[in-house]
């Protein structure tokens, strides 16, 4: 009896007090849990609200001056940083650096001076380099992201995103080895042509989750804290963000924790052993990529492959005979082309054979 007290008691007060773990993002107003390889998004929360995003702004600029820039061209700081504040790796007027550690200054230190000088140099024009940021960003399916600035600061102009976009641009960054490199640095020590510097990362996920690899923090008052960051377990690599949140740290190793927990990196196509043949075609199928895809340990009964050939292809123009595609639970997750391997010139009698033997194979 007094152990039935004691249960009755007990679900009343799990009924009464509200269970803070049920939100893995109570704290942010925005945020999204993503693989970096195949885009599949693991966990969201208004993944699609437009929020101004603070120094995460950065990670725009990194690829525009990496893709477009000359790591060992010296840059020197005009007259644009002058009227920078906020976080800065303090260039003083003429001093000239490379533009590699000018990155390294904008990932690990937020400087916003690095952010102008190099917004000023890379075209040697400042509204062109914005307009490359917007202009990338819709190629890499941003749709719901403007750039006014290259730093992130909102009180003139105002950069918005959502925490879905972040990822995308999170996500095709770390597929860049340099990019990997600066911001899973956690010191760096350089020289410009006027002083020594010894940085030191500020994004505190570094050191504070063993799995992460890098990222950008970002904070202004209007913006609040905002987070863009990647971690790396058993094969899976995903990217979180979270944009205005009291709580970014805790919210990013949170989203990690419930990613690597519940999700394995699951090899649906192996090109290495891939095998198929057809009546259609002589020689060996195959394909040219394995695809690998994060699902949930009950998922892995509802995926489905299905081969797709096509019929009367001229093989001396093509090596496509078909399509390899996946579904889960009848959606399509990827598709692949089907390759014939060991094509050989076939003669016009070869051509008629083939024509015949298709005609009796349904389609």
């Amino acid at each position: 009896m007094f152990l039935k007290k004691i249960i009755f008691i007990l679900i009343l007060f799990f009924c009464l007090v509200p269970i803070k773990c049920l939100s893995l993002c109570e704290s942010s107003h925005s945020c999204i849990l993503m693989d970096v390889d195949s885009g599949r998004v693991l966990y969201s929360k208004n993944p699609d609200n437009r929020q101004l995003i603070a120094s995460t702004t950065k990670l725009m600029t990194f690829l525009i001056a990496y893709e477009n820039g000359n790591l060992d061209t010296l840059y020197e700081a005009g007259e644009e940083i002058l009227k920078m504040y906020g976080t800065s790796i303090y260039l003083s007027l003429g001093e000239k650096m490379s533009l590699r550690d000018l990155l390294y200054g904008l990932i690990l230190r937020s400087g916003n001076d690095a952010s102008v000088v190099i917004a000023h140099n890379v075209f040697k024009d400042y509204d062109k380099f914005i307009s490359k940021m917007n202009s990338r960003a819709l190629e890499l399916g941003m749709n719901n992201t403007s750039f006014l600035n290259p730093h992130g600061l909102d009180e003139e102009t105002e950069n918005y995103s959502t925490s879905r976009d972040m990822a995308l641009l999170s996500s095709y960054l770390y597929k860049i080895p340099f990019y990997r490199e600066v911001a899973a640095t956690k010191h760096y020590q350089t020289n410009s042509s006027t002083k020594a510097y010894d940085w030191y990362n500020r994004n505190k996920l570094l050191t504070q989750y063993k799995y992460a690899t890098g990222g950008k923090n970002g904070y202004t008052p209007k913006a609040g804290k905002t987070l863009v960051t990647t971690a790396s377990k058993d094969n899976l690599s995903l990217t979180a963000v979270s944009l205005d949140d009291g709580d970014i740290y805790n919210t990013h190793a949170s989203l990690y924790e419930y990613g690597f927990s519940n999700y394995i990196d699951y090899m649906i196509i192996d090109k290495n052993t891939f095998s198929y043949s057809d009546n259609s075609y002589d020689g060996k199928l195959y394909v040219k990529n394995s695809f690998h895809y994060p699902v949930l340990e009950e998922e892995k009964d509802r995926i489905e492959v299905v081969i797709q050939i096509i019929r009367n292809v001229n093989i001396d123009e093509t090596d496509k005979v078909g399509d390899v595609i996946v579904l889960l639970e009848d959606e399509e997750i990827y598709r692949e082309d089907l390759l014939l391997k060991n094509k050989k010139h076939r003669s016009i009698w070869d051509k008629f054979i083939t024509w015949l033997k298709n005609l009796f194979i349904e389609k």
